[in-house]
C-alpha cells in the first residue's frame, strides 16, 4: 500500500538518534499564528498594521513575537525605514516562499479529509 511505503520511508529518513527533517519544518510552522503570517505574506509584503487586521484576534505582542521567530529562522525578512513614524515592511525570503507547495499540500489534505 502507498501509504505504508511513505511511513516507511519517513521512518528510514529519521533515525532515533537524528533530528527528523519533519521536526524542522514543524518547527518553523509551530505557533498559532505562524501558519496564518506565512500564508498571508503569500500575497506580498504587508506592515505589521495590514498583517495585524488580516489575522483578527491575534495582540501587538503575540504578532511581534511571532515576526521575531520568523525572521530568526530566515523565512521572512523585516525592512525597516527611516520615516516618521517609522515604517516596517516583512516580507517571505525564499526559504519562506518554499513553504507554499507545504501549505498547498496541507490545504487539500484538510479538504479532502474534513
Amino acid at each position: 500500500m502507498e501509504s505504508e511505503k511513505i511511513v516507511n520511508d519517513v521512518e528510514a529518513e529519521c533515525p532515533p538518534d537524528v533530528e527528523c527533517s519533519i521536526e524542522k519544518t514543524l518547527e518553523v510552522l509551530d505557533g498559532k499564528w505562524t501558519f496564518l503570517i506565512i500564508k498571508n505574506l503569500f500575497d506580498g509584503v504587508k506592515r505589521f498594521g495590514e498583517l495585524r487586521k488580516s489575522l483578527e484576534g491575534v495582540s501587538p505582542k503575540t504578532l511581534s513575537l511571532r515576526l521575531k521567530q520568523l525572521e530568526n529562522q530566515q523565512v521572512i525578512t523585516r525592512t525597516a525605514y527611516a520615516t516618521i513614524p517609522p515604517t516596517v515592511e516583512y516580507a517571505l525570503t525564499e526559504k519562506g516562499k518554499s513553504l507554499k507547495p507545504i501549505i498547498r499540500a496541507m490545504k487539500l489534505w484538510g479538504a479532502e479529509w474534513r
